[in-house]
């Protein structure tokens, strides 16, 4: 198993890729968030006015331009945390952690209630 997991690799693509461009000046987590939530809201428009079936079933266009949309939110996500020296891999394990405690499976399954509606 390598030490380098990959979103290091991905990171490192990320801060080559803004170097060579001298974006780093405007990559500030400030701006990068920003712009995440542009992405974000680019991939919902992709699914606004879907039924639920139409949004599991998209063409294979479709599919590709969400593809692209979500990759656009990873770099964002993968950048930001790079700026602000957060392991997104370790965070996210963590938080997954955290609310398992906080939905444990025998009172939330098959529910979609929130952690204080039961």
């Amino acid at each position: 198993m390598s030490d380098t997991s990959d979103l290091q690799l991905l990171r490192d693509k990320l801060r080559l890729f803004a170097e060579v461009r001298n974006w780093e000046q405007f990559h500030t987590p400030k701006n990068l968030s920003m712009a995440l939530i542009v992405e974000v809201a680019e991939l919902m428009a992709h699914f606004q006015w879907l039924t639920a079936a139409e949004s599991q079933n998209l063409t294979a266009e479709k599919k590709q331009a969400v593809a692209d949309e979500l990759a656009d939110i990873l770099l964002y996500l993968v950048h930001i945390s790079d700026k602000l020296d957060v392991d997104l891999l370790q965070a996210a394990l963590a938080k997954l952690g955290k609310n398992a405690l906080k939905y444990p499976a025998d009172q939330v399954f098959g529910s979609a209630k929130k952690y204080n509606e039961y």
